[in-house]
């Protein structure tokens, strides 16, 4: 244990390094969690931590909680269960300027930008707590930052960058993402504007996503190192077996909204100004024989979809009337008398009904607005949030089915009789007398390889694919990649000076 630095209690200090980015979508998620996999591969006990996450994608945890599913992710690659402490502060925004604020995977409150940037110091607390509790099972924990430390505007009570690396004594390694242009100013325009103490704290950089033939950058990586004084740690080529893995979150979506190929079930799904849980696509855009396109607003409905996904949504009403502006509920309409199929999933699954209800203005001003009337339910938002994985069958199909639930409401009618699956022996979700529309409040459900399969045959599709073990495999491949091209020996090393 010689080197670790020792806690104010006299302990070491249990190693930790931070990986914090230029910007958003950089790649930190997945370096991270392929840092995980390629250091619990090592034989140590790992535990991913990010302080605080916005994000409407999110996970239920084993412990009843919610956390971002980046961190759900990062968990699996480091072979643990997902926790609540791994991901303590979880923001899911519901308006342009408001979020539902969640710690330690119970929801706490509700703020506005400005309100939440009162209430962010007192949260120090609660993530210091959650770091300590991971710190006393791990021998390692990898740290995301979120955003841009060099967001100096926000540096006062900040908990989410550098406010979280020095009340922890974390070292920082800085992520540039060149495919996006412009690294070797936005590497050193950081050191430039990071107050002294905060740019002295990054222990080196690497630079993520490189295309190309990487002597032609060595230029760059020289000069980079030259301007901030930080040490290059490594230059990561682009992988394409990233795709393969759970997106961080809606900006990842943007490329793969007019994309699609040729042939097979085009499968469409509306991307929704607040849409949640997204991943429950990625089993079926991994699928060959199907093709997901994510409909950009103001897209019409292609005439050759197959099957329409309504995704979950962080506020159903809202998003309803954003669906509706776009003029896709007419689309649907004509969709499903077409013979076509939908399926909704959670807020999707409430939209689809007659009517939404919101006596205690949950999500905003109270009422009740129509639905699309695609399904005979009726949905009355409020009450506890529900939070848990479930386990359960596919009712018309009898196959097994794994997932989640987070929500708030519940929905019933006339089609409820009719239920899309059973959880736990109680049913859940509607399916319409003529079964082409059908909805549900559990997540996941495609990723059970048998559920999958039996829906698809009866869209005409044959699948044999194989869905965690593809992730494994992309999570092994991300491994493998981060340790042909980064020093991993120096990077566990950065973390074990923690606290000396």
């Amino acid at each position: 244990m010689t080197g670790l630095g020792m806690t104010s209690g006299g302990r070491p200090a249990t190693p930790a390094i931070m990986i914090q980015g230029t910007g958003s979508d950089v790649g930190k998620s997945l370096i991270v969690a392929g840092l995980c996999r390629a250091f619990v591969r090592q034989g140590l006990a790992v535990r991913p931590f990010k302080p605080q996450n916005m994000s409407n994608n999110a996970a239920a945890t084993p412990d009843g909680g919610e956390i971002g599913r980046a961190q759900a992710l990062q968990a699996r690659a480091a072979r643990v269960a997902p926790s609540v402490h791994m991901n303590p502060v979880l923001l899911k925004p519901e308006t342009d300027r408001g979020a539902q604020v969640v710690v330690q995977g119970k929801r706490r409150t509700r703020a506005e930008a400005a309100a939440y940037q009162r209430l962010k110091p007192t949260l120090m607390p609660d993530v210091l707590d959650s770091f300590a509790r991971l710190a006393a099972e791990a021998d390692l924990i990898l740290v995301e930052g979120a955003g841009s430390p060099a967001e100096i505007n926000l540096r006062a009570g900040d908990i989410a960058n550098m406010g979280f690396a020095h009340a922890a004594d974390v070292p920082v390694i800085l992520v540039g993402d060149i495919d996006r242009g412009g690294v070797i100013a936005s590497l050193v325009g950081h050191h430039a504007v990071l107050p002294p103490d905060d740019a002295a704290r990054i222990k080196g950089f690497l630079v993520n996503r490189f295309r190309g033939d990487p002597a032609l950058f060595s230029e760059g990586m020289a000069a980079i190192e030259r301007f901030t004084g930080w040490p290059a740690l490594g230059l990561v080529p682009w992988l394409p077996d990233a795709a393969r893995l759970p997106a961080e979150d809606a900006l990842s979506l943007a490329a793969a909204a007019r994309s699609g190929g040729e042939g097979g079930l085009l499968v469409v799904v509306p991307m929704l100004s607040r849409m949640a849980n997204f991943d429950d696509l990625d089993p079926l855009r991994g699928e060959p024989g199907v093709r997901v396109r994510f409909l950009a607003p103001g897209e019409a409905l292609p005439a050759e979809t197959g099957l329409v996904v309504l995704p979950g949504s962080k506020a159903t009403i809202g998003d309803l009337a954003f669906l509706r502006a776009q003029g896709w509920d007419v689309d649907l309409a004509a969709h499903v008398r077409r013979g076509g199929r939908v399926v909704g999933l959670c807020g999707g699954y409430q939209m689809l009904g007659r009517t939404i209800a919101d006596p205690d203005g949950v999500e905003g001003r109270a009422g009740t607005v129509p639905g699309l009337g695609l399904l005979d339910v009726e949905t009355v938002l409020g009450g506890d949030k529900v939070t848990r994985p479930v386990r359960g069958r596919d009712v018309a199909t009898n196959t097994p089915i794994e997932g989640y639930e987070i929500h708030l409401g519940r929905t019933q009618g006339p089609d409820c009789a009719r239920p899309f699956v059973e959880i736990e022996g109680r049913p859940d979700g509607a399916v319409s007398a003529d079964g082409r529309v059908a909805g549900t409040y559990a997540h996941g459900l495609f990723s059970a390889d048998g559920f999958r399969a039996r829906f698809l045959a009866g869209l005409g599709v044959a699948s044999d694919f194989a869905y965690d073990e593809a992730v494994e495999a992309a999570l092994d491949a991300l491994a493998d990649h981060l340790e042909a091209h980064l020093d991993l020996g120096r990077i566990l090393a950065i973390a074990r000076s923690r606290g000396a």
